[in-house]
């Protein structure tokens, strides 16, 4: 039956929410497919929820398609499951938690890797039974710090998430590339452009994990690639590692005033006018920057953590935070900051602006087994043999000429640094270019965490107990709604691509002549018969004005306008992307619309 706007649940806004930062957040308020409900949080309306179920049903068709089967989890769970995988603690303050009248503990679902694991434990016990790939479309819930950007980060937001539950690794391997190939048909149905990008696996673990990152400049996500074909995350870029260099040579090191250098600038600056080199001069990617931070632990406890990194280079917060956790031995995400000077009052070693990791093995400052007990990790290019100008742990003075190796060792590399335009590949396929995009999709190969954790076991072929191998495949659907409304609008409103539009054709009757409202009835119903879906401006006493401005905003494919034309026998029918308009033979305008419906234009 047409959606009629006499009588549908809608109001359309001439301006912006107060709120709404990027034009999908705007649009999708603006044409009356969401409302907030609070930070974070949108209830859908009518249209919305149309434009919802024909995004999931593209999904359900995919997932079907490489034998997939739904089921529905809810969303309110015991605490149990996720302690025994430690994600209790490890999801720290991200993780609704709440208590029921008995005082037993409970949350709203982030992710369902645990209930997955116990239900197929509770029904499986054969490899016989396996393989066998389940998902579903439901809530999630996640405690964002800064919900932003309407639809795009939420605190309640509609995810697919399916598992695969395999007898071994090689069946893994399967699911995964499946799973991955399918995600590339979904993605390419909804017409939305995705790079698959190499990704760290972070709380959820496992071998091998890729980000399916749509491009656009509002992405939160930054990735790099190259034209040869490289593609990951920053979080996941790994350095070219230089060669090590000899050092049996190489002069003694010197300690040197170096007043008022409590920065990379001014360090370089002194440098020249305190020891200028004959070769060339001092530049700050010959410092060795150590930067303090402070990492809170999913438990809550707060540790320092000192990196070296090249004097040139920034610390990208966000991959340290990817990558700091294995290093401090914890499970699960560890947020990380600047230390703040309240955390450099309790270790008096680390003198503000003149950080250094000592001068020679026998005074290491930095470090677990140094003086300090400070874990200290370097970036991969600071490796054995290169010297440097960095803080002599005295304020006023910097060592000269400290060689990596010989004078100082460290506690393990990380990534931590920002990756730059024109760094090299590391598989070697030439220089990387950045952008940034939103994560629209997640694939892991798990492994057997989850599985061992819950002790989810079959026989094997040979009558033994054997951990079952899982995998876990998430796609954010309310997400790739708001990508969709990103990619596909203009400066007048929505243009929904017809697979996931709200309706097929947006039927309005302009002009006073009694019979264009018969006419245009007449019209819905013929439609209708042919399986086409119809939003119907039928209002009346509502100006033409307003009527081409909510359609522009609503953004429904094809428009087809009842109005003067009609008594000359036409009637106008525009296509909403390219703004062609065209007055057909009212005899044709039918079969006109139904081909254009069916893409036969």
């Amino acid at each position: 039956m047409a959606l009629r706007l006499s009588n549908l649940f809608l109001r359309t806004l001439r301006d912006n929410p107060a709120d709404a930062e990027v034009a999908s957040h705007q649009l999708l308020v603006r044409a009356g497919y969401i409302r907030r409900a609070a930070p974070g949080i949108y209830t859908w309306l009518p249209m919305g929820l149309k434009v919802l179920g024909k995004v999931e049903q593209i999904i359900r068709e995919e997932m079907n398609a490489i034998g997939g089967q739904e089921v529905s989890f809810p969303s309110l769970l015991p605490r149990e499951p996720y302690e025994a995988t430690g994600r209790w603690t490890e999801y720290g303050d991200a993780l609704f938690r709440l208590q029921d009248r008995k005082e037993g503990d409970y949350l709203l679902a982030p992710t369902h890797e645990e209930m997955f694991t116990l239900l197929v434990k509770d029904l499986y016990n054969s490899y016989k039974d396996l393989p066998v790939y389940l998902y579903q479309i439901q809530q999630k819930y996640r405690d964002e710090a800064r919900p932003r950007a309407g639809l795009l980060r939420g605190r309640e937001f509609i995810m697919k998430d399916s598992y695969s539950f395999t007898i071994d690794d090689e069946g893994l391997e399967e699911a995964y590339q499946k799973h991955r190939a399918a995600y590339l048909k979904i993605f390419a149905r909804l017409g939305l452009e995705v790079v698959p990008v190499a990704a760290t696996a972070g709380a959820m673990g496992g071998s091998r994990s890729e980000e399916f990152l749509h491009p656009t400049p509002i992405g939160e996500d930054t990735f790099v690639r190259s034209v040869a074909g490289y593609a990951a995350n920053v979080e996941a870029v790994t350095t070219v590692v230089p060669e090590e260099i000899p050092y049996d040579d190489a002069p003694a090191f010197q300690v040197r005033h170096t007043p008022n250098t409590p920065t990379i600038d001014t360090l370089v600056e002194s440098a020249n006018e305190l020891a200028p080199r004959e070769d060339r001069p001092w530049t700050a990617a010959d410092t060795l920057k150590n930067v303090v931070l402070a990492a809170t632990l999913p438990t809550g406890e707060r540790e320092l953590v000192v990196i070296g990194v090249p004097g040139d280079r920034a610390v990208d917060l966000k991959r340290v935070q990817a990558n700091l956790a294995t290093h401090l031995g914890v499970g699960g995400e560890v947020a990380v900051e600047q230390a703040t000077e309240e955390d450099l009052k309790i270790q008096p070693l680390l003198v503000k602006g003149y950080v250094g990791p000592g001068l020679g093995h026998e005074h290491q400052v930095l470090g677990r087994d140094a003086a300090s007990g400070i874990l200290f990790l370097v970036d991969p290019r600071i490796v054995s043999g290169t010297t440097w100008i960095t803080g002599a742990n005295v304020r006023g003075q910097h060592v000269f000429g400290l060689v990596a190796g010989r004078d100082f060792t460290w506690d393990g590399t990380i990534e931590a640094v920002e990756v730059r335009e024109g760094d090299p590949a590391p598989d070697g396929s030439g220089p990387l270019e950045t952008a940034r995009g939103i994560e629209l999709g997640h694939i892991f190969q798990l492994g057997r965490k989850y599985a061992e954790s819950l002790h989810l076991k079959v026989l094997d072929a040979n009558g033994k107990q054997t951990t079952v191998t899982m995998g876990s495949y998430g796609i954010g659907v309310t997400r790739a709604v708001a990508a969709i409304a990103e990619a596909y609008h203009d400066d007048k409103g929505l243009v929904w691509p017809r697979v996931v539009a709200p309706a097929d054709v947006h039927v309005m009757v302009t002009g006073k002549g009694e019979e264009l409202v018969p006419a245009a009835e007449d019209l819905v119903a013929e439609l209708e018969a042919q399986g086409v879906e119809v939003l119907f401006d039928d209002r009346p006493k509502v100006s033409a004005g307003v009527k081409f401005g909510d359609a522009e905003l609503i953004g429904v494919p094809t428009v087809a306008v009842i109005g003067r034309g009609y008594a000359e026998g036409v009637v106008e029918v525009k296509d909403r992307a390219s703004g062609e308009r065209e007055n057909v033979p009212t005899a044709e305008v039918v079969d006109y619309i139904v081909h254009a419906v069916r893409g036969q234009h």
